[in-house]
């Protein structure tokens, strides 16, 4: 049963922080909140990586629900299995979920996936007055969640590659911020920290 809770969650995760809040925006507004596209720049790169990322830790979770057998060749990593990190690991999961889900209603029609090259308004109340990135930071907290559940070398090159392109993709958005919103950015950028 562990294993199919896990792709329903994955499944649940996807449409709940991913699909749905898409939909809400570009109904509400007629803009299509997903920005990356498919050129060349930094940009559209790392969203074409964050695609593969979650391609492969979908395809991962589904063929351990689906082949029992499959846990030996993606390499456990024994030191994380034991029942307190798995518990942690779920927590996070949740609690993680329930971050994005209540940053991304905080930000309202302000939410995009990338960077939209019309200005928005700045949130910077809520969790946006906790943490700059707020829905970056639960993104994190799924992975290492995902992590603590399932740890093997997949899962933890999947957290590595997801905190990385994080990482990057953050810079580039606070580089576009900082272009758009004038001082308003600047201002809040030294009120309140990048992560937390």
């Amino acid at each position: 049963m562990d294993r199919y809770a896990q792709l329903i969650y994955l499944m649940v995760y996807l449409s709940v922080a991913f699909v749905l809040p898409t939909y809400r925006v570009w109904k509400r507004t007629g803009t299509n909140p997903v920005t990356f596209g498919g050129t060349d720049s930094a940009h559209d790169y790392v969203g074409m990586l964050f695609k593969v990322v979650m391609l492969i830790l979908f395809l991962a979770v589904g063929a351990r629900a689906l082949q029992p057998g499959v846990d030996e060749y993606l390499i456990p990593i024994f030191w994380l299995e034991f029942a307190a990190a798995r518990y942690v690991g779920y927590a996070l999961l949740v609690a993680s979920l329930a971050w994005i889900v209540t940053a991304q209603f905080q930000m309202a029609d302000s939410w995009r996936i990338g960077i939209d090259s019309s200005k928005t308004q700045l949130v910077s109340t809520g969790l946006f007055g906790v943490s700059r990135n707020p829905i970056f930071l639960g993104m994190m907290g799924t992975l290492l969640g995902l992590l603590l559940v399932l740890p093997n070398a997949l899962t933890l090159t999947i957290f590595a590659l997801g905190f990385a392109l994080m990482q990057i993709q953050v810079r580039l958005e606070e580089e576009f911020l900082r272009r758009s919103q004038e001082g308003e950015y600047e201002e809040y950028a030294n009120r309140v920290r990048r992560w937390l």
